[in-house]
């Protein structure tokens, strides 16, 4: 009788589970570096976190306390991975997109038909944190290189023709060292994924402010 290879001996099921998971992503390159305690490598951190949440996407309208206010942890959508890591920085995404809206309405998109803002859900539309990070951020060149896109970058998407996306570069890469990684929800609940360049990028952003 033959006896298995002594390597997978050596691993339990969990064990190997660990094992293989830790080969998801390489080591960060020098490119991606980021410096402690940075505003980026905070963001980074709390991107991570979010991948520990078991999170059912729904986009569901849902009225929501302001400032501060929030769906169910329990579900959400791309926009959330983002709004939730900022907060827990102390930036406080439905705040800041309502109140320039409330000031600057009209550069905002008018893709809903609305006629006044609504703090239960203009911050969770993609394209009004667009608008937001232009104005407030820095508005980064849109490439097919990879090291343009730097850990703590936000970076959107079209999905097919209609869908909105966004995420977060974070300052792991995949097997190989080419791409960055991207923490973001696209109906998977938050996840760690080799995906920058699977879809149509629409925007490149910078949003690194200091809590006040």
């Amino acid at each position: 009788m033959k006896t298995a290879p002594k390597l997978l001996m050596a691993f339990t099921l969990p064990a190997l589970m660990l094992f293989m998971a830790s080969r998801l992503t390489a080591e960060p390159t020098q490119w991606q570096k980021l410096e402690e305690n940075s505003f980026a490598a905070r963001l980074v951190l709390a991107a991570n976190e979010r991948t520990t949440h078991r999170v059912t996407y729904d986009g569901k309208y849902l009225s929501i306390p302001y400032p501060m206010g929030d769906v169910p942890d329990a579900i959400g959508v791309c926009s959330d991975v983002v709004i939730r890591a900022y907060r827990s920085l102390g930036i406080d995404l439905q705040e800041l997109v309502h109140i320039d809206m409330k000031r600057n309405f009209s550069r905002y998109p008018k893709k809903w038909g609305l006629k006044r803002t609504d703090s239960n859900i203009d911050h969770r539309r993609v394209p009004n944190l667009r608008t937001f990070f232009k104005r407030f951020g820095t508005n980064l060149k849109v490439s097919d290189k990879e090291q343009d896109y730097r850990a703590g970058d936000l970076v959107t998407w079209m999905v097919g023709n209609n869908l909105p996306h966004i995420g977060i570069v974070i300052n792991q890469t995949n097997l190989d060292g080419s791409r960055p990684m991207i923490v973001h929800n696209i109906g998977r609940g938050p996840q760690k994924e080799d995906m920058l360049f699977d879809y149509k990028i629409t925007g490149h952003y910078r949003y690194h402010p200091r809590p006040e």
